[in-house]
């Protein structure tokens, strides 16, 4: 038998398919007895993310004989759509579903890949970052977590201030450290290319066995996204967020949600100007999610999970063709 025809097989075993299978059903359970509840918002859209470093897949849906084509989104994250639930009174809500990104593939990433998202309205991080070391002990056994701040890594790996150093510091950091050779960047660019190359791959990592997980917070304003904004213990401005990182990968993403229907126009507007200077399209801004927050959005935090990453760490394998049926390569 030769390479070509064994290409209709998957890629990982029987035994992960159950294990995958084992894992939706714990993630049921949990979310379940804690009153969450399950929904499920549409994967194709007339918006979709405004983030200028996120592209997402887009395809022409033809609704009727000779009326043209229209341009939607598979969605990145289901997050307008299910805030628009909050907003409607749902309450706590979670959801697994496919998602979608225009990049590369490769031993971690996947232009298809699952998610999990969840919303606690009336949780401040603290409260949604011990909620999620719950679902990790619940689903990969006791793990030692501990929380670290955007700013305090910065300092332990790279021996600088984040939100003070001068932007010509970070290039010569990238071009020593990072080996970047390329045309002058932005400052937060050169922020995420050093966090990825030189502080990501230690970030919850172990010599022993055991899982130590690793929660991240309060990134520097201008990385907020759909975040709230507070200041610091020095009195800086800092996104109500955190991501967390198992074994170096990144794991999943929160925000303490913004609810100010003004400021996240204006956001979402900056981020177009940008794709503008990048020659990317714009993005329609998605008005009735915009609609939902002036109605009056519930204070919450909410968080999205990548399920393939997780199930990655869980069966103990590097490469996420290890834990899909069919990945890129086999469609």
């Amino acid at each position: 038998m030769n390479k070509t025809s064994e290409q209709w097989q998957p890629t990982c075993s029987l035994q992960r398919l159950k294990a995958r299978a084992e894992l939706y059903a714990q993630l049921r359970a949990f979310f379940v007895a804690r009153h969450v509840l399950e929904v499920e918002t549409p994967i194709l859209g007339r918006s979709t993310a405004t983030d200028p470093h996120l592209e997402s897949l887009s395809c022409a849906l033809n609704s009727a004989p000779g009326a043209g084509s229209e341009c939607l989104y598979l969605h990145t994250s289901p997050e307008f759509p299910m805030k628009r639930l909050l907003a409607a009174g749902s309450g706590s809500i979670f959801q697994i579903c496919k998602t979608f990104r225009n990049a590369e593939s490769g031993v971690r990433h996947n232009p298809e890949f699952s998610m999990l998202e969840w919303y606690r309205p009336g949780f401040d991080l603290n409260a949604l970052m011990q909620e999620t070391a719950d679902l990790l002990e619940t689903l990969l056994g006791s793990c030692e977590v501990s929380t670290v701040s955007y700013r305090d890594l910065f300092r332990k790996y790279l021996d600088l201030d984040p939100m003070i150093v001068a932007i010509d510091v970070l290039r010569q950091k990238a071009i020593e450290l990072a080996g970047y050779s390329g045309p002058n960047l932005e400052r937060d660019e050169y922020l995420d290319l050093l966090l990825s190359v030189c502080i990501e791959p230690y970030l919850g990592c172990s010599e022993d066995s055991k899982l130590r997980p690793v929660f991240v917070s309060d990134y520097p304003a201008s990385q907020a996204s759909l975040a709230a904004l507070k200041h610091d213990e020095d009195g800086l401005l800092v996104a109500e967020r955190f991501e967390l990182y198992i074994n170096g990968l990144e794991i999943a993403n929160a925000y303490h949600e913004l609810t100010d229907a003004k400021e996240q126009r204006q956001r979402f507007e900056s981020d177009n100007l940008v794709r503008q200077d990048m020659g990317l399209n714009g993005i329609p801004i998605d008005e009735k999610f915009l609609s939902a927050l002036e109605s009056g959005m519930p204070d919450c935090s909410g968080i999205a999970l990548g399920l393939d990453r997780l199930l990655m760490i869980k069966e103990g394998v590097n490469s996420i063709e290890d834990v899909l049926s069919f990945p890129l390569s086999r469609v």
